[in-house]
């Protein structure tokens, strides 16, 4: 019984229309306009077949008209042609699309304003409830194309459609929500449908076309296995940089403040530039001005201090003397002296982008280019601090390859970390990827093999996952085990067929770090990976 009235009878809104109709609108509740008014029957002026399919016998001839008890407001035209007056007659609890890009038929601001129990959406991405053809064209693609289908039917975009909706009622992922800045958690108001980065898209809705096209006769490449079809599309999302679209739109809403440690370094430079062409952040350089502004130019960038960053001058920064008493005060029961304080803040980038996070005076601070790892993060350390009750910090590396993105710990920290550490360090790392709504499947490396050898490190190993079945039941991890086990699950079932790990790993817990970085950096060069 649904009223809808539509602005815009192009190409978009009469498909639009015609699949509304297929999901179970009645035609006759379907009222439209286009530049020359409403599409009645009996009109002559700019008509055309499609248009004709929607003209209904009615004495009304405006947009103000149609829209008058409406319970659906679609907009694929112009922007500002829906007015306040005309939301205000609108229906209880009114459904508003204003679609228009790049400015709708009516903000949502200003439709709030008259009727605050509207629920809308638009096509803009910096509102809720973006409708994006990024939501359904990919997918329908990548199914179509994954089992050759020779044309794209009416039952795969209904399929499509159908996907979309069961997700949008899961509410947001982890991922899609830190765009909003974690608030939209359930399916409302504010979540009608999902982001259209939401890694979740891919394996929903590129297997529900599939089906969908094997279903209606026309793939000539029969996907026989789906479980294993959705597993291979969730390692494409993480080996791809789908996964941190979602991650930039946050950076771009509310971009922070970051500080760049060593920021006369061409690599700093560069990424400073891609940062403020893209909007992630507020850059702040720590450096010498005049060295700074040379690289610039020498380097043929764009960006300028004062207008696209800020400066932190290295050698007269008149914050010095609050920031060498601050460091003092932090440090003066561990032998550090005012004079010494005085040296190594004016002698260590890393001490002052620390100590502007200490401060506030920035969100985050980026280094390490140049130097010595260990030095720079016992700096950090110092005077930043560790979180809670957390003994030692840890480093967790990414590669992102051809057959997966794989987590490495610990590659940076920790020479010989106990089993406590390993548990403490992993139980952070697992929680740290479910911020980019990765699932960790973690695997305990060893050169021993579920108890072949009894050493000092396969027992350290043991004792791990001890402590994670204790610590963390919920977590999928195994162990101790080789490498070639953790990878292939036909040889860990072999092996071990009692294995409470599914699958392939992306997560290995290494007993030492030599272990860990020689691993790292091997399989980085190896497989020709991003980390």
């Amino acid at each position: 019984e649904v009223k809808l009235a539509v602005s815009g009878a192009g190409a978009a809104g009469i498909a639009c229309l015609d699949m509304l109709v297929q999901l179970g609108m009645k035609p006759e509740n379907i009222l439209v306009t286009d530049r020359s008014g409403v599409v009645y029957k009996g009109r002559a002026e700019d008509m055309d077949a499609d248009k004709a399919r929607y003209a209904r016998d009615t004495e009304l001839r405006t947009l103000a008209e149609i829209v008058n008890g409406a319970d659906v407001f679609l907009g694929l035209s112009a922007g500002g042609v829906l007015k306040q007056d005309m939301v205000k007659t609108m229906a209880a609890n009114p459904i508003i699309l204003a679609l228009a890009n790049p400015n709708p038929e009516i903000l949502p601001e200003d439709a709030l304003a008259v009727r605050p129990d509207a629920i809308m959406a638009t096509g803009r991405s910096d509102y809720p409830n973006q409708v994006n053809n990024a939501l359904c064209f990919p997918y329908i693609f990548r199914g179509a194309l994954d089992v050759g289908a020779t044309t794209i039917t009416e039952p795969m975009k209904l399929a499509c459609v159908h996907a979309i909706a069961k997700l949008a009622r899961e509410g947001a992922s982890d991922v899609a929500a830190a765009a909003y800045g974690g608030e939209m958690r359930s399916f409302g108001r504010d979540c009608l449908i999902p982001q259209p980065f939401d890694p979740r898209l891919l394996v929903r809705l590129a297997p529900a076309v599939a089906q969908a096209a094997m279903d209606s006769g026309v793939a000539v490449r029969p996907i026989e296995d789906m479980t294993l079809y959705r597993q291979q599309l969730n390692q494409f999302i993480f080996r791809t940089g789908l996964m941190m679209k979602p991650v930039f739109d946050a950076a771009r809403r509310e971009p922070k403040r970051v500080a760049f440690a060593e920021g006369e370094e061409e690599v700093m430079l560069r990424a400073v530039q891609a940062i403020v062409d893209e909007g992630f952040a507020r850059p702040t350089l720590i450096g010498r001005p005049a060295v700074i502004e040379q690289r610039i130019e020498r380097l043929g960038l764009w960006i300028k201090p004062g207008e696209h960053f800020d400066v932190t001058n290295i050698d007269s920064d008149p914050r010095f003397p609050e920031y060498w008493q601050h460091y003092h005060r932090l440090m003066e029961r561990r032998g550090v002296s005012p004079a010494a304080a005085k040296a190594v803040v004016r002698s260590r980038s890393t001490v002052i982008g620390a100590l502007m996070v200490e401060r506030g005076e920035v969100d985050a601070m980026i280094g390490g280019v140049v130097g010595r790892f260990q030095r720079k993060l016992e700096y950090c350390q110092d005077i930043i601090g560790l979180e809670g009750d957390i003994e030692a910090p840890a480093a967790m590396s990414a590669i992102a390859c051809d057959r997966g993105t794989f987590f490495f710990l610990d590659t940076y920290v920790n020479l010989d970390p106990s089993a406590h550490e390993l548990a403490t360090a992993t139980i952070m790392a697992v929680e740290r990827l479910k911020v980019f709504g990765i699932t960790a499947k973690v695997a305990l490396l060893s050169h021993s093999n579920f108890g072949s050898e009894d050493s000092p490190s396969s027992r350290k190993m043991r004792q791990v996952l001890d402590l994670l079945r204790e610590r963390a039941p919920d977590l999928e991890v195994e162990g101790e085990m080789h490498a070639d086990a953790a990878l292939d699950s036909t040889i860990r079932e072999r092996i071990f067929p009692n294995s409470r790990l599914t699958g392939q790993a992306n997560m290995f817990v290494f007993p030492t770090l030599d272990a860990a970085n020689i691993t790292f950096n091997m399989v980085r060069v190896l497989t020709g990976g991003v980390s």
